[in-house]
């Protein structure tokens, strides 16, 4: 055997090790050589699963009737809640925008789905508001001057009953620069600590010092959650929320003002919880459909093509474990589409196989030499392997960009995993088969053993 062939080898077999590793783990953690007390570098290789095989909640938003809503709202909307759910801790979200005013959204393995759709529903409006010497009870609904639209309307007179007077808003959330969680300095509990954008922070230090011993309100959607008196002038444009707030409430709290007000409110108008059982049969009988596939190509490959055939089953096992290993560490949300078209793409990885078989058995039936025929098949198959895969990746990027335009997230599941799947089974068929064939067979000759390659 060559040093090239052999050079491969060693790099496919190192590569093969990786995959195992990756496959196996469900955290990959490299040590410092120099600190073993700090890992150089962590990455949690978990396979995820999505809402059709592990349960969680499914919801359908939608805007009102009577708002205005345009489809730059919509997806707006959508990045901004996407944002808002992933901080609290709930991963592998899906949201589809569904127009003209309706967002799908799948949240899997939610725990605690109260609070994603009250996040969800939470406008996030934020303003600072001018209490002068009143101070009103946390939780108290007021009117400011600054509509949910963004427009200011006048203020009252101060004259006016608490519970119809118009307050005037000194500014909004948007002034907001960063949102940061921290233990309280004046003991237990938390607070959130922010800073301003350049543009508001004149603005804030004006205002603090001509109203010091006075009192500026916190108001999240109209309700007032905080009214801290101001001791004294605030010019650096930072300044902390305080109030009696856990490590969860200061959280979710803060979530709301780091991704500020949505474009246009909604409502959930369905949801529904789904149970994991389902998910778990699922996947034993997705697990087993490919486990009887996979069987049956190997036993045919095997019969067929006898000992190239045993080379292919090896290629075919090293192509699914490298795939397995990709999808977790990319990672990509497995749903039962997504396993479809893996399991699809497994029947391209044979395909490849067959293609070099078979001009390999022509080139030995014109009296090649096996090295010759190996080389030679391949070269001869390539045109075709190449134009197939070509094709179905094509086919695979319409999928996806029609899934992701009409909010058929299933779609686009299955043509990422069968894409990704022809991508490694290119790999396989060029360098994985190709170096299995040089090994097994450079020293085997087939005139002496036809039966040995089906001939």
């Amino acid at each position: 055997m060559n040093r090239r062939p052999l050079a491969t080898l060693i790099v496919v077999l190192v590569l093969i090790a990786l995959a195992l590793w990756i496959s196996l783990s469900n955290t990959i953690t490299i040590l410092n050589p120099f600190n073993s007390s700090q890992p150089l570098f962590t990455r949690n290789v978990e396979t995820r699963l999505g809402l059709d095989l592990r349960g969680g909640l499914q919801a359908l938003l939608e805007v009102p009737e009577g708002i205005t809503v345009t489809s730059t709202d919509l997806e707006t909307t959508k990045t901004i809640l996407m944002s808002r759910v992933n901080a609290l801790g709930v991963s592998e979200v899906t949201m589809q925008v569904a127009p003209p005013r309706r967002i799908v959204a799948e949240f899997p393995g939610v725990n605690n789905p109260e609070e994603v759709v009250a996040s969800v529903k939470q406008i996030g409006m934020l303003e600072f508001v001018d209490f002068g010497d009143t101070t009103l009870p946390d939780g108290t609904v007021i009117k400011t001057d600054q509509g949910a639209d963004g427009t200011a309307t006048p203020a009252t007179d101060t004259t006016t009953a608490a519970a119809d007077r118009v307050y005037h808003t000194v500014m909004t959330g948007t002034a907001l620069k960063t949102i940061t969680v921290q233990p309280s300095n004046t003991g237990g509990g938390y607070e959130i600590a922010f800073t301003l954008k350049s543009d508001f922070s004149t603005v804030f230090s004006n205002f603090t010092r001509d109203n010091v011993n006075k009192y500026l309100a916190i108001v999240l959607d109209k309700k007032v959650i905080s009214t801290p008196q101001i001791n004294t002038q605030i010019s650096d444009g930072s300044g902390v929320i305080t109030g009696s707030y856990t490590l969860e409430s200061a959280n979710q709290f803060a979530v709301q003002l780091r991704y500020g007000s949505l474009p246009v409110p909604v409502q959930v108008a369905e949801s529904r919880t789904v149970g994991p059982t389902l998910g778990a049969e699922s996947v034993r009988k997705s697990v087993l459909a490919g486990a009887i596939g996979l069987g049956m190509v190997i036993i045919f490959m095997l019969l067929y093509y006898r000992v190239p055939g045993l080379v292919a089953d090896l290629a075919l096992i090293t192509y699914a474990l490298f795939t397995f290993a990709l999808f977790k560490w990319v990672p990509i949300t497995l749903t039962l589409p997504g396993i479809a078209g893996f399991i699809l793409s497994i029947g391209m990885a044979v395909d490849a196989n067959i293609l070099i078989f078979e001009r390999l058995k022509e080139e030995l039936r014109a009296g090649k030499t096996l090295r010759q025929a190996i080389d030679l098949g391949w070269q001869r198959a390539w045109p075709s392997i190449r134009d197939s895969n070509s094709s179905t990746l094509i086919t695979c990027a319409i999928l996806y960009v029609f899934g992701s335009t009409f909010g058929a997230s299933m779609v686009q599941g299955f043509s990422v995993t069968l894409a990704l799947g022809v991508i490694v089974s290119l790999f396989t068929a060029i360098i994985v088969t190709r170096t299995y064939l040089h090994y097994v067979m450079d020293n085997i000759k087939s005139v002496e053993h036809p039966r040995w390659f089906g001939l």
